[in-house]
């Protein structure tokens, strides 16, 4: 608890220099939010000068009409600077993952950057093919569920094509604990479809386990007073990955409310939860006496799955509205 503690401070302080800066250049704070907390769940420095030098040189080489001209390249800024030491040298990788997302298929649009962003903090060597694997897998998505499924889905399946099961066997298991979850009380609609995604990341859990323990941290959120509202499915999924997930709970709630005492962020009290659920993932990370050993690899993927479906909601909320239609 100490540890998050220190990460709500730190979260706080950034957000605030973020907001001073930049309240009047996004439309919605919850990106500058989001912003923050890539550098506390990366347990990344931030420097207000270098972010917005980054944030500048993304416009400077940015086509007119891209959308990282926009208030999204906040979030790729951020997301380059928490991954690595030099992030300007690792733009022009960034820019031909997207390029060769954009060649396998996909379309020219803000979710398909944070999906090549995926492939750039995975160090993906052969673009092409996975690329190409992606489109398959999001093919695939769409014949499941042709409804649900649409261009917020991309970075997922980027992350489902880094996976090295056959694409059948991965949609199959993902089918089934949709199918499993929504038996349970999980609501039907893309936010569990992202949840059964990022589950079948985790393939140290059989299903019915990952379905039962999902369900017990659903009804214990209830019985906490925290109304488990489908854009928490995410957050859900990654409370399944630590041992006694819902003796959690009562930190998250407490680190929740905390959160929304704060004067900038009280109108937020979403997005102050998903914070709050990782806030305490990143403590417990630390403490890895605490975690299954053997999850080590797991749980960065799907911290990485959830954040990415994260972003995809928050930093593409308004492209969402216009485009999410699908293909």
């Amino acid at each position: 608890m100490e540890k998050a503690n220190r990460s709500i401070q730190d979260y706080i302080q950034i957000y605030s220099q973020l907001r001073e800066r930049y309240r009047w250049k996004v439309n919605d704070q919850s990106v500058l939010m989001m912003v923050a907390s890539l550098y506390i769940s990366n347990n990344r420095s931030f420097d207000i000068d270098r972010f917005t030098e980054l944030a500048d040189y993304i416009k400077r080489e940015s086509g007119l009409f891209s959308p990282l001209r926009s208030e999204s390249r906040f979030t790729f800024a951020a997301m380059l600077d928490t991954k690595f030491d030099s992030p300007k040298d690792h733009y022009p990788a960034f820019i031909a993952a997207y390029n060769s997302l954009v060649s396998a298929g996909f379309s020219k649009n803000n979710f398909t950057y944070i999906a090549a962003m995926l492939l750039v903090t995975a160090n993906a060597e052969d673009l092409k093919s996975l690329s190409k694997r992606a489109r398959v897998v999001y093919k695939k998505m769409r014949e499941e569920h042709l409804f649900l499924t649409g261009h917020s889905d991309y970075p997922l399946a980027v992350m489902l094509a880094l996976n090295d099961r056959q694409t059948d066997e991965l949609i199959f298991h993902i089918e089934d604990l949709y199918s499993k979850l929504s038996q349970n009380g999980f609501r039907k609609g893309n936010d569990l479809q992202s949840m059964s995604h990022i589950l079948s990341l985790n393939e140290n859990s059989q299903a019915d386990d990952m379905v039962a323990l999902s369900t017990e941290i659903y009804d214990r959120m209830k019985k906490e007073g925290i109304k488990p509202k489908s854009m928490f499915y995410s957050q859900i999924a990654l409370l399944t990955l630590i041992e006694k997930g819902n003796d959690n709970l009562l930190e998250i709630k407490a680190i929740w409310e905390q959160l929304n005492d704060e004067k900038l962020l009280k109108w937020k009290k979403d997005i102050n939860f998903m914070m709050a659920v990782n806030f305490v993932i990143s403590d417990k990370i630390d403490h890895s006496s605490l975690l299954q050993t053997n999850l080590s690899t797991t749980i960065e993927t799907l911290i990485q799955a959830q954040q990415a479906a994260s972003i995809a909601a928050i930093s593409g909320a308004a492209v969402a509205a216009s485009s999410n239609g699908g293909e």
